[in-house]
């Protein structure tokens, strides 16, 4: 039986989700096939966000941290995010040579309420959900989000399916994210929230421990998970351009390719997961990386609409292990009595290696070519992978011993 929290939170994340849905997904489609942007101005929006999180993170956390009661902090915050989406769509207005720009611009603000509001989120939401319930509710909340965010991205993608060159149609998607926007507000404000205690102060702002950096798990973990991310990142922007570039594809094939990796992620969780116990993190995220490297080889070889949305289902099976065992591996790897900055040093690290594989990915672009560049990055992909496997052959002999004491 959920709780009333549990019930709000819920509805809040489905209006979250179609929100993000109606205007997120199709940014880097609406800045090639409207405002023209550069290849580089398309590598710019996986980029500026996690450089705008990487600024604001420390700041938003300290703010957040003296608060007694976050509820309205967070809520202002989405509201500010949201009416980012009726800026965006009022870019058109101006001069034809700045609309790239100044469509960037307002991405980068964007990100400045939203890093805010997803901290604040976090933390608001730990102090309502019991930690015995935690477990289930998340799994049935994130499965719940992930088919109302399926649903709405094929929704506008028939809708939409020859409004792909229609600039009044995008900025009604954009308008129509900021009407569902208020209603994250509202569902927002509908939480009940617990004055907490400022008795922990000072525990809570202690300063950095640097001595996680002599972990030597913790330190192979750091750079074999981000030497994996690059490469990972590194084609963000490349997919972009080459779906609508090279492959042409209307606004309704970007949301059938996003549909077809949501499900593969969907139905695979499981699997990664029963994999991960019956082996190991690290083993398993061999195979990912493997995985994962085929993805921009196979992006290459052909044109075609419907091969494509089998490489995003494919590489839709390869991401649900990602996100699920470098997750995993993080705290495996992370000293308990120090895990909160072994957490916080690998996701600020994670948001520059987010900022700079982009743009490093679209230099490559311009030098070599989609071709080459999809292939460096492929084998880039499975070097991360023997990464791995040197991981797991120097601490499994080492892990054995402590699973066997447990």
């Amino acid at each position: 039986m959920r709780t009333y929290n549990e019930k709000v939170s819920i509805y809040h994340g489905m209006v979250s989700t179609i929100a993000v849905n109606l205007a997120s997904n199709f940014f880097p489609i609406f800045a090639i096939s409207i405002l023209g942007a550069s290849n580089y101005q398309v590598g710019l929006i996986s980029s500026l966000p996690p450089l705008i999180a990487l600024i604001m993170t420390i700041p938003a956390a300290i703010m957040l941290n003296r608060l007694e009661q976050q509820k309205k902090t967070v809520a202002m915050s989405v509201l500010w995010a949201r009416i980012m989406f009726l800026l965006l769509a009022g870019v058109l207005f101006i001069s034809s040579s700045y609309q790239a720009w100044a469509f960037l611009i307002i991405v980068a603000l964007m990100n400045v309420p939203g890093t805010i509001s997803n901290i604040g989120w976090q933390t608001l939401i730990s102090g309502m959900i019991k930690e015995e319930r935690r477990g289930a509710f998340f799994s049935d909340r994130n499965r719940l989000l992930t088919i109302v965010g399926m649903i709405t991205t094929l929704i506008i993608g028939i809708i939409m399916k020859n409004q792909t060159n229609n600039s009044v149609a995008y900025q009604f998607l954009f308008v129509l994210a900021f009407l569902f926007g208020l209603f994250e507000v509202f569902f927002l404000m509908r939480h009940k929230e617990k004055v907490q205690s400022k008795t922990n102060t000072h525990e809570k702002n202690s300063s950095m421990d640097w001595t996680i950096f002599k972990d030597n798990g913790y330190k192979w973990f750091l750079f074999t998970a981000l030497c994996f991310n690059f490469s990972w990142q590194m084609a963000w922007g490349l997919f972009n351009i080459y779906h609508v570039k090279y492959a042409h594809a209307t606004i309704l094939w970007i949301s059938i390719f996003s549909v077809a990796n949501q499900l593969a992620q969907i139905f695979t969780f499981p699997l990664w997961k029963r994999w991960a116990e019956q082996k190991s993190n690290t083993l398993m995220l061999v195979w990912v990386a493997v995985g994962m490297a085929v993805a921009p080889f196979m992006t290459v070889m052909s044109t075609n609409l419907v091969y494509l949305t089998f490489v995003q289902m494919t590489s839709g099976f390869f991401v649900s292990g990602t996100t699920l065992l470098l997750f995993n591996l993080l705290l495996d790897k992370s000293p308990q009595e120090k895990r909160t900055y072994c957490i916080t040093s690998y996701n600020v690290l994670l948001s520059f290696i987010a900022f700079i594989a982009p743009q490093i990915g679209i230099w490559l672009l311009e030098v070599t070519g989609i071709q080459k560049s999809m292939d460096i990055i492929s084998v880039l992909r499975f070097i991360s992978a023997i990464v791995f496997f040197l991981m797991y052959v120097k601490f499994i002999k080492k892990s054995k011993p402590v699973l066997h004491r447990s």
